[in-house]
């Protein structure tokens, strides 16, 4: 068997991805394996993907990072959720929270009993039923205490805003320290094997040759194995997700440092700000068949918070994925797999997840194909479902005023979409079909938020008295008021255990 065993792997690219894979791989093969990656300071990094969700934590405790060593070397902040403004109508905001929304009471799910409160005229907005999302109205922030089991500070969920740059920086350092061998050089050609064209090497600009047996592809967009060397093919989304363009730039900071990133919807597109201890990351993500690049900088540019601090960036990408995530002996993670906008802040999210279906589905020397036919079935059903939840954003709206939102609230949607939202708008049911990323929570938020309003509830909510469910609705939500209160400021718990140094 042993001889079966990998015994190199390559790793092709830097940036966020290429780091987060060596530094998983470090961790968890232990130096059984020779982990080299290849990259150069020539070619730069996307690096606008600053903002991440709950899961990242995982990856920090399989990885044995401290949160605050990372949050210090990468000027990071917590994140409670996102803001959506503009969306459902202008005028009209909330917020899509991590964590549970409610508590449970009876027979079924807690929004049943608010659906039928609200219709009532009992109950509050959906916001203050979440101790995230009336937390980050109020810019205040804490750990979970799970030594409090039954209050909402037990429930709290976060995750982070960083720099991508030095969390890469960051994870460079933990790499080399754990057996990984960096190779800085511009890689001039991709050598196969002759018997069944799998990748035998790279070839560097200066001569040298990086041989190996199985082959990450980190290298951004342009999938310089995946894609430029096995052709794999690309499989095109922009019919339901146009946009195409990207501006960003970073600005100085606000007065508030908030712990949420903030989603605004313009005419042809929507803006980014991500709020970090040292600076605001912005950008417009829009699409170029509505807006030109200079009208979209323009708009940028008059919503910033503070001066800007660099020149605006243009990046271009289609919405997709490869169709197949590992093809012959190349694996490929993040931006080389596929590219869904960064509205929910999964970008991160779906490099973890690569990296840890690499480790589920590892293979030897024999490349079993069934084994990497559930890996492409696997991950083709993660990106579709988180396809479908950011479709969502834009078809589910009431937005009239250009023909950008007129396409998108009219287009035709994937026939799981359309199926999530006729059951919602039934009884206000919500799916989560296997383990896709989104659960049902998320789901009601969005739906909820973007205007989508059921014909009723769930028939068993109506069992309770209605004293009874309204009592308890209010108990939550005054219970969630007090715990926010107790709760520190987002900035000042930020001066106490992780800020950054000056």
């Amino acid at each position: 068997m042993d001889s079966r065993l990998l015994r190199t792997i390559v790793i092709v690219g830097g940036g966020t991805a290429g780091w987060m894979t060596a530094a998983a791989l470090a961790r968890l093969l232990q130096g059984r394996y020779r982990i080299r990656l290849v990259e150069s300071e020539e070619i730069g990094t996307v690096g606008v993907g600053e903002a991440t969700i709950p899961m990242i934590r995982l990856y920090n405790q399989v990885v044995g990072i401290d949160e605050n060593e990372m949050l210090r070397a990468t000027q990071g902040t917590f994140k409670m959720g996102i803001e959506f403004v503009d969306w459902w109508r202008r005028g009209e905001r909330y917020m899509h929270a991590f964590g549970r929304v409610g508590q449970e009471l009876s027979t079924v799910n807690f929004e049943h009993y608010w659906r039928r409160m609200r219709h009532l005229g009992r109950a509050a907005d959906l916001e203050e039923y979440s101790i995230d999302s009336m937390a980050a109205r109020e810019n205040r922030f804490l750990r979970p205490q799970p030594d409090m089991a039954g209050s909402p500070l037990a429930d709290i969920n976060y995750a982070f805003h960083f720099d991508a740059s030095l969390y890469a920086r960051f994870l460079r350092t933990r790499s080399e320290a754990g057996g990984v061998e960096r190779i800085e050089g511009k890689i001039s050609g991709v050598e196969l094997r002759p018997d069944n064209g799998f990748v035998a090497a790279v070839h560097l600009a200066d001569g040298r040759r990086v041989d190996g047996e199985l082959f990450l592809d980190c290298s951004g967009f342009r999938g310089l194995l995946i894609e430029q060397t096995l052709r794999t093919g690309f499989e095109d989304w922009s019919e339901w997700l146009p946009n195409d363009r990207a501006v960003a730039v970073p600005c100085t900071s606000a007065k508030n440092l908030l712990p949420y990133t903030r989603s605004t919807a313009h005419r042809a597109g929507w803006q980014w700000r991500i709020p970090l201890q040292h600076r605001i990351g912005n950008g417009h993500v829009f699409c170029s068949r509505y807006m030109s690049e200079d009208e979209a900088t323009a708009i940028l540019l008059g919503n910033l918070d503070g001066q800007p601090t660099a020149d605006p960036r243009t990046l271009r990408f289609t919405a997709g994925m490869r169709k197949l995530a590992w093809n012959r002996n190349v694996i490929a993670v993040g931006l080389a797999s596929g590219f869904l906008e960064p509205l929910e802040s999964t970008s991160i999210h779906l490099v973890q997840t690569m990296i840890a279906r690499t480790i589920a589905w590892f293979p030897d020397k024999g490349f079993n194909q069934a084994d990497i036919d559930e890996f492409n079935r696997q991950s083709r059903f993660e990106y579709e479902k988180i396809r479908d939840f950011i479709i969502l954003h834009y078809h589910a709206t009431e937005r009239d005023d250009s023909p950008y939102w007129d396409y998108c609230r009219t287009m035709r949607v994937p026939e799981s979409l359309r199926n999530k939202m006729d059951v919602y708008l039934n009884h206000g049911r919500t799916l989560r079909e296997g383990n896709e990323l989104f659960a049902e929570v998320s789901w009601l938020q969005v739906m909820h938020g973007q205007g989508l309003r059921p014909q009723g509830w769930h028939p068993l909510a109506d069992v309770l008295p209605e004293d009874e469910v309204a009592d308890y609705l209010e108990n939550i939500r005054q219970t969630i008021r007090k715990c926010v209160a107790v709760m520190p400021d987002h900035a000042e718990f930020i001066r106490q255990h992780c800020a950054a140094p000056s």
